[in-house]
């Protein structure tokens, strides 16, 4: 299953362009030859490092975007670490991320109402709706002749507040025994 990955590798200061260049070029054919397709190759040109790595405080950076399977990219890092002028490098898996970014795009590009939108259920929709039906009109009854109250409900008998529970006397102190 091929996957993207980020690849940024430091390069030894010391080391000229030319030979930079060189071991793009190797590392970009370990990923063909593993079935993998090296998607750009950004050279992010010689920056301080963050703390002294190998004995060097600055480095070249190289970016390799890379889509390749675990067995092409586990061959890649063997190479980084074996090869002398390479200080240092990371992998990182970015298809997950692109995955995100590109919903979060799509979602943002739907536009949605400000009033929320009460969907029914699929069940309910499938059902057909039956036309009403108007009711039979009946001879107008004569009115009672005393309008009887609602009946009143009484509430339940209001709760008694929770008695409050005293804590224990505190307990007196035991003298130490004197050793005989």
């Amino acid at each position: 299953m091929s996957r993207v990955y980020e690849v940024m590798f430091i390069v030894r200061p010391d080391v000229v362009e030319e030979e930079v260049d060189k071991l793009i070029a190797g590392f970009s054919t370990t990923v063909t030859n593993g079935g993998g397709v090296v998607k750009t190759v950004e050279k992010m040109g010689r920056r301080k490092l963050a703390y002294t790595v190998r004995k060097f405080n600055d480095g070249n950076y190289v970016l390799l975007t890379v889509e390749a399977d675990g067995a092409g990219v586990l061959e890649l890092e063997r190479r980084l670490r074996v090869t002398e002028p390479v200080i240092k490098f990371i992998t990182v898996r970015i298809d997950e991320e692109e995955k995100r970014l590109a919903k979060v795009k799509a979602n943002r590009g739907v536009r949605r109402s400000s009033l929320p939108v009460a969907h029914a259920p699929a069940a309910h929709a499938a059902a057909p709706v039956a036309a009403p039906v108007a009711a039979p009109v009946a001879a107008p009854v004569a009115a009672p002749a005393a309008v009887e109250a609602p009946a009143v409900v009484e509430a339940p008998a209001a709760v008694e507040a929770p008695v409050a529970v005293e804590a224990p006397a505190a307990v007196e102190a035991v003298a130490p025994v004197p050793a005989v």
